[in-house]
């Protein structure tokens, strides 16, 4: 979609060079990428494996909702708020932090069921 995009700027570009102003340096790296990188079919994009979670993150990432800090989970690919016991899910090595997307973790199930 974004070389598409990109073709039909370079296009429109290289047709009116004489009559508007030169290309702005945003449009000038879209046509730079496009130009740049080869296209990829459907095949070569999954089998590209999925990227990890870079935990270098976790100095910077909070929890939206408590601003504490995150642990991450490995074996679940999660990032994990201990004090309000919610689970954030790690897509292709990013960080989901929208609240609606975490799901509830078993620890604080066990202090609802203690509390009642």
């Amino acid at each position: 979609m974004l070389s598409g995009v990109c073709a039909r700027l370079a296009s429109a570009l290289r047709g009116t060079r004489g009559t508007r102003a030169p290309p702005s340096a945003v449009a000038l790296r879209c046509l730079h990428a496009s130009s740049s990188r080869p296209s990829a079919d459907k095949s070569e994009r999954t089998e590209k494996p999925p990227r990890a979670f870079d935990q270098a993150l976790l100095e910077f990432l909070v929890c939206p909702l408590s601003k504490k800090p995150l642990r991450y989970e490995a074996s679940t690919n999660e990032l994990i708020n201990e004090e309000l016991g919610i689970a954030y899910p790690i897509i292709d090595g990013i960080p989901d932090m929208i609240p609606q997307a975490a799901r509830m973790t078993h620890q604080n199930k066990k202090q609802e069921v203690e509390q009642h």
